[in-house]
């Protein structure tokens, strides 16, 4: 048989389940891609010892053997996210202070994921704290993107994207707050879902009411193995009382709807507003003209919203929720002097955040949330660029400036993702294509109604088969680490 990590997450898990291949040899052929990739890109952390996944993995071949399968994820090798608790490993979230902090329990979605039967083998590098969408820390040290190793592999679910894409990984999990699974998905040619608010739970949480713009999420190498992952991920859970109230449910679709008759509303650059290098805006129009070709109305759009004001008001709303979790780092001793300086920032902000301003913020975030919903009450979907650069140097913290303008904030530069968050809507990255040397990806931003995923991820899929040549391009491996 071939290779099992040339093949696409669904087709793996037929194979397994066809018992055409172990899941001793699926974790053998996973393990020996990681000992030469991960060296040079620098993607999963804390990776557990063979002879321990090896063990599982001919404990779930024992299962197979008996007629018993946990389900599509049976035997697969899963790396989680450090934001992710996993029983057996630390949640470091990429902090030196953080490094030996065990998992109580396993976050409610790793929970899932094991149910359906995946092998969790190590965590995937991230920022730390998850602030910025570069993925570096001083733990664990940066993670390259997986076509160019010198630049940013995005994030903050950027070690997920490059294990992801340069098939160390048969799926991965992510999370995103301002493009954590978008901003990557675009940077390394592969999709990235940030579902619904409350489509995947949060739990544990010390907060589950208002906390709620972080989600969990998938990313895949294709529509069908996103839909799968986020069936397992996905579901109602009582400790969790905003998640949506709707069971175990299957996202994946065999029958697509006719493109004719889909109405796409193009946001690009809000006119002007957001500040966006070149070749960007050109790359994904073209994608959109190749979608308005097979049928789809593709039609420019007016913001409509004062952008200034909802930045502002984001910026409450993520100091206030941000601050905790550094504030619970903050109380072990000599913990400042180890916690990077944007996280401090965010910390002391919030601390001059009284509960009248967030208030106001929260009537300007209601505001542009119904100005959100009217806007798709015209259009199925609406479409920007995930993000506003290309890659950067890896070794630059972020981007200073856009295009000759000044970023004020070390998150500016992903001003971009912040609206589909903000109004709890869904939203993919899709890849679009490669810059004029044909080496760097990127990605166009769709934002579905409320509760929209499955509609998303249909758009997804016919984006997938208009753009296929690009969608299936690898990056290339490097000749040593």
């Amino acid at each position: 048989m071939a290779d099992p990590t040339d093949l696409d997450a669904d087709a793996l898990s037929r194979a397994i389940h066809a018992r055409d291949i172990s899941c001793r040899e699926v974790m053998q052929a996973y393990l020996g891609r990681i000992g030469r990739l991960n060296p040079a890109f620098n993607a999963i952390v804390n990776l557990a010892p063979a002879d321990v996944l090896l063990r599982q993995a001919d404990e779930r071949d024992d299962e197979l053997a008996r007629g018993h399968s946990r389900g599509w994820m049976h035997g697969m090798p899963q790396a989680i996210k450090d934001t992710g608790h996993a029983l057996g490993f630390p949640t470091t979230l990429g902090s030196r202070v953080l490094a030996q902090a065990q998992a109580p329990v396993d976050s409610l979605y790793v929970s899932r994921m094991k149910a359906a039967g995946c092998i969790v083998i190590g965590k995937t590098n991230m920022p730390e704290f998850g602030l910025g969408s570069h993925t570096f820390n001083d733990l664990f040290g940066a993670t390259g993107n997986a076509w160019d190793r010198s630049r940013s592999a995005g994030g903050s679910s950027g070690g997920a994207a490059v294990a992801l894409a340069q098939r160390m990984l048969p799926v991965a999990d992510g999370s995103d707050f301002m493009g954590s699974l978008r901003n990557p998905a675009a940077w390394n040619n592969i999709f990235g879902l940030r579902p619904s608010q409350g489509r995947v739970p949060g739990w544990p949480k010390p907060d589950v009411w208002v906390s709620q713009l972080g989600t969990d999420g998938p990313m895949a190498r294709s529509v069908r193995d996103l839909a799968h992952l986020l069936s397992i991920q996905a579901g109602h859970d009582p400790r969790v009382p905003l998640s949506i109230p709707q069971g175990p449910q299957s996202f994946v679709q065999e029958a697509l709807p006719k493109p004719a008759g889909l109405r796409i509303g193009w946001l690009g650059d809000l006119q002007g507003y957001l500040p966006i290098e070149d070749g960007i805006l050109s790359l994904c129009e073209g994608a959109l003209g190749t979608l308005a070709g097979a049928g789809m109305q593709v039609e420019p759009v007016a913001p409509g919203f004062d952008a200034d004001a909802v930045w502002e008001a984001w910026l409450a709303w993520r100091r206030a929720l941000v601050a905790p979790t550094v504030a619970a780092a903050l109380a072990q001793p000599g913990a400042r002097e180890q916690i990077k300086p944007e996280a401090l920032w965010e910390h002391d902000s919030a601390a001059r955040l009284d509960a009248s301003a967030f208030m106001r913020a929260s009537q300007v975030r209601s505001s542009f949330h119904g100005h959100m919903l009217g806007l798709l009450e015209r259009f199925d979907a609406l479409a920007l660029p995930a993000t506003q650069v290309w890659p950067f140097d890896l070794r630059e913290r972020w981007p200073r400036a856009i295009a000759g303008r000044s970023m004020d904030t070390y998150h500016r530069w992903m001003e971009v993702t912040l609206y589909a968050t903000f109004a709890g809507l869904p939203a993919i990255s899709v890849p679009c294509g490669f810059d004029a040397q044909g080496r760097l990806p990127m990605g166009l931003q769709l934002i579905g109604r409320p509760g929209g995923d499955a509609a998303l991820l249909q758009l997804a899929a016919i984006h997938e088969q208009l753009m296929t040549n690009v969608i299936r391009h690898r990056p290339p491996e490097p000749e040593r680490a």
